[in-house]
C-alpha cells in the first residue's frame, strides 16, 4: 500500500498487474461495510506484518458488497478525504469475500490457521433484550436456535452463525482463537460472550469448554457513505474503475484489551492502541463522539440540515452539542481526558468535504440512545445536576418521529416503549414526562399481547 495509488492501465481493479498478492487468510471478519474496509482492513494493511495476515470478509444485511469487491479480489480504494485534499490508498488485506450465508464462515472459523474472528453487525446485529442480554424470544434468534438443535446449518443470526462456527471448531480440536467485537457497545467482549454462551446454551452445547478469548475494543473513524461522485473521482485520479471505493477521514483510533492466543497482526505498528482498562475510552467515544452524532443528528434533521457538517455551522445545533458535551464530560469522569478529545471532534465534525449524512446516523435510534444519551441522563439525575441537555435530544428525537424523518417503517409509539423498556423507573418517567406526557407505555404493551 503507498500514500499515492499508482496508475493502472487495467480498466478494472484487480490483483493481477498490483504488487499486492492476496495475503493468506488468518482473520475471519462478519459485516463487510465501509466501516470494517476503512478501519480494520485498513489497520491490518498497514501493519508491519499485515502482508502475513489476509481476512476472509462475509457481508452482514446485504450481498451487494460481496457482489462488488468479489471480481476485484478484494480489493478497493481507501480515500482519505482532509480538509483541504484527498490521498488515495488500495487496501489489500481482505484476500476473499462471501455472502452472510456462505458455509465457507463455518468452515473458516473452524479452520486452524484462523486466529482472529472479528465483527461489524451494528447494535441491532446482536439482537438484545431490554437488559442487553441475547434475546432468545425474537423470532429470528428463535429459528436459528431450532434450526441448529434440529442439525441444520441455515441460520439467519450472526450470533448463531458465529456460535455454530465456534462450535465446529471446538469439535475438530483447531485450537484456540480471539473473538473481537468492534462495534460500539460497553464491554462489547462480555457482550459477546454473553450471547454466544445464552445461544449455546439454548442449543444445548457448552461453550464453557470452547477455547474462545473474547477481546474488547473501541472503534473510532467517520466513514461516509460512498458516492457515485466519489467512484468517479478515483477513476479520474488513479486511472482504474473501483466498485468498492471507501472515503473516510484522516483520523483513525483503534484502542484493544484482550488476548490473542493465537496471534494477531502488529496493529500497534499501525497506530493502534492496546490497554489493560478500555472502559474509560468505551465511555468517551460512545458518550462524546456518538452521542454528539445523535444530538446534531435529531437536531439537525429538524432545522433542515442534510449532514454533520451542516449542522456544526448552525449555532443552535453548536449550541445544543457543547451542553450536552459538558453534561457528557461529567458522566465520561475525569479518569480519561475529553477536553482535547472535543476540541479534535468540533475539527472532525467540521470537515465539510466528509458528507456524514444525518440521516446515516438516526438508524436503530432507540438502541443508540439507550447506549449513548441515557447514560448521560442517569448520571445528570444521579449527582442531582440539571437533565435538561439529554432531555433535549430525547425531545428532539420524538419530533424527528412524529414528523417523520427517522424510523420511517415503525411507529413513534413502538419506538419510545422501546426506549424506556427496562429503565429505571425514575429515569424511564423523567423521560416519559420530558419527551411526551400523554404517552403510556403500559397501553401499548398490553395492545401488543
Amino acid at each position: 500500500m503507498t500514500d499515492a495509488a499508482p496508475r493502472l492501465t487495467r480498466a478494472a481493479l484487480r490483483r493481477a498487474g498490483t504488487d499486492l498478492p492476496a495475503p493468506p487468510v488468518r482473520i475471519v471478519h462478519m459485516g463487510l461495510g465501509g466501516f470494517h474496509r476503512a478501519h480494520q482492513a485498513w489497520f491490518t494493511a498497514r501493519a508491519v506484518d499485515g502482508a502475513q495476515w489476509g481476512i476472509a470478509a462475509f457481508t452482514g444485511r446485504s450481498a451487494d458488497v460481496a457482489t462488488r469487491l468479489a471480481p476485484q479480489d478484494g480489493l478497493y480504494t481507501v480515500v482519505v478525504r482532509g480538509a483541504e485534499a484527498d490521498r488515495f490508498e488500495v487496501t489489500g488485506s481482505i484476500a476473499e469475500v462471501h455472502e452472510a450465508s456462505s458455509p465457507r464462515f463455518a468452515e473458516l472459523v473452524a479452520a486452524s490457521q484462523t486466529a482472529v474472528i472479528t465483527l461489524t453487525i451494528t447494535e441491532a446485529g446482536y439482537h438484545l433484550d431490554a437488559a442487553g442480554a441475547l434475546d432468545l424470544g425474537d423470532p429470528d434468534v428463535a429459528h436459528d436456535v431450532d434450526a441448529l438443535r434440529s442439525g441444520g446449518t441455515t441460520v439467519r443470526t450472526p450470533i448463531a452463525r458465529l456460535t455454530h462456527g465456534l462450535r465446529l471448531r471446538h469439535d475438530q480440536g483447531a485450537g484456540p482463537v480471539a473473538v473481537v467485537s468492534c462495534d460500539n457497545l460497553p464491554r462489547n467482549d462480555r457482550l459477546v460472550e454473553d450471547a454466544v454462551d445464552r445461544f449455546a446454551a439454548a442449543c444445548g452445547w457448552d461453550a464453557a469448554a470452547w477455547e474462545v478469548s473474547f477481546v474488547a475494543t473501541s472503534v473510532d473513524r467517520i466513514t461516509p457513505r460512498t458516492t457515485p461522485a466519489d467512484t468517479r473521482e478515483v477513476a479520474r485520479e488513479t486511472g482504474w474503475h473501483d466498485e468498492g471505493v471507501v472515503v473516510t477521514e484522516p483520523f483513525a483510533d483503534w484502542t484493544l484489551s484482550g488476548d490473542f492466543p493465537a496471534g494477531r497482526p502488529r496493529w500497534e505498528s499501525a497506530g493502534a492502541r492496546f490497554v489493560d482498562d478500555i472502559e474509560p475510552y468505551e465511555r468517551r467515544k460512545l458518550l462524546v463522539l456518538n452521542g454528539g452524532h445523535l444530538v446534531l443528528a435529531f437536531g439537525g434533521l429538524l432545522r433542515g440540515h442534510a449532514t454533520v457538517s451542516d449542522a456544526m455551522g448552525d449555532s443552535v445545533c453548536r449550541g445544543a452539542l457543547e451542553r450536552f458535551w459538558a453534561d457528557a464530560a461529567a458522566a465520561v469522569g475525569a479518569d480519561i481526558d475529553t477536553a482535547d478529545y472535543r476540541r479534535a471532534l468540533t475539527e472532525r465534525f467540521g470537515n465539510a468535504r466528509i458528507a456524514h449524512h444525518l440521516s446515516q446516523i438516526a438508524v436503530d435510534t432507540a438502541t443508540k440512545l439507550r447506549l449513548r444519551i441515557v447514560p448521560v441522563l442517569s448520571a445528570a439525575l444521579a449527582d442531582d445536576r440539571d437533565p435538561t441537555a439529554a432531555l433535549d435530544v430525547l425531545r428532539d428525537w420524538a419530533a424527528c418521529l412524529d414528523a417523520g424523518l427517522i424510523e420511517p417503517g415503525r411507529g413513534p409509539d413502538e419506538l419510545r416503549a422501546d426506549l424506556i423498556t427496562g429503565l429505571d423507573a425514575g429515569v424511564a418517567a423523567t423521560i416519559v414526562a420530558a419527551v411526551d406526557p400523554t404517552f403510556h407505555p403500559t397501553a401499548l404493551a398490553e395492545e401488543r399481547s
